[in-house]
């Protein structure tokens, strides 16, 4: 069963690029998946899959800037999988999305690899802290799928040579890290800080399949600009805002 259209509000995306129906309340889709979706250097023609995609925000996201590309979508709550249908009919991209458990895939997705796999699991260990009083919303933050199991998934459908990209909170990159193994090379890990200077509070992270690439800790990629939030104003860097407003991709990973 599906989300009421009561409950639904269609909110832009890309400075309108996007037009994304979410729940108003319930697990809503913020910048993380579009910082994701930046980080993503897909070409047309090539394959994308993403593990847990809510909405399809940052599938969707990723198809308005590259185009042509071949999207398919998992998502664990079949609302939400529901609704990145919609949303990708909404939008008039293609994008195949099965509800499914990203631990039991169906073999419409077992059986194809792809060029990139693409995920923002959830952020929260399920023993810490207290539920979310929205089912959805609580499944998306703490779901209780292993980050081992996220990343092992993800490398089984990569090509030789293809991408995985994650983002992630900062505090989990070691939980994160601890699932890759020597099938994946080249791993690049990118802090994300709301100013400079400030702690990380999330990561991008990307590697390759079949890589004997080093490890590297990039730059940071800072948020906002100045020390402090100045008001009500626009705060973001002239990157960000390009990633945000023009759907530009993020410049070094």
């Amino acid at each position: 069963m599906g989300f009421d259209p009561r409950d639904l509000s269609q909110d832009d995306f890309l400075g309108g690029k996007l037009k994304i129906f979410q729940p108003k309340s319930g697990h809503r889709a913020g910048i993380d998946p579009v910082l994701l979706a930046a980080a993503v250097d897909a070409k047309p023609g090539e394959t994308v899959l993403e593990l847990g995609c809510g909405s399809g925000v940052a599938s969707l996201c990723l198809a308005r800037r590259v185009g042509e590309i071949d999207l398919v979508g998992v998502e664990l709550q079949a609302n939400y999988a529901q609704l990145a249908r919609r949303n990708a009919v909404e939008n008039d991209i293609p994008f195949t999305v099965f509800a499914s458990d990203i631990a039991k895939l169906p073999i419409e997705i077992r059986s194809r690899s792809f060029s990139h796999v693409i995920a923002n699991p959830p952020y929260y260990r399920r023993m810490d802290g207290t539920a979310a009083t929205d089912p959805g919303r609580d499944l998306s933050l703490a779901g209780d799928t292993p980050m081992r199991l996220w990343v092992d998934v993800a490398t089984r459908r990569l090509t030789p040579g293809g991408y995985l990209t994650f983002i992630q909170k900062a505090d989990r990159l070691a939980d994160l890290l601890s699932g890759f193994d020597d099938r994946l090379g080249g791993i690049e890990v990118k802090p994300i800080t709301p100013r400079a200077g400030r702690r990380a509070e999330l990561v991008l992270v990307q590697a390759r399949k079949g890589s004997r690439g080093e490890f590297q800790l990039l730059s940071p990629l800072v948020l906002h600009k100045g020390a402090n939030h100045d008001g009500d104003r626009d705060s973001y860097t002239e990157e960000i805002r390009n990633v945000l407003r023009n759907g530009g991709p993020i410049s070094v990973f």
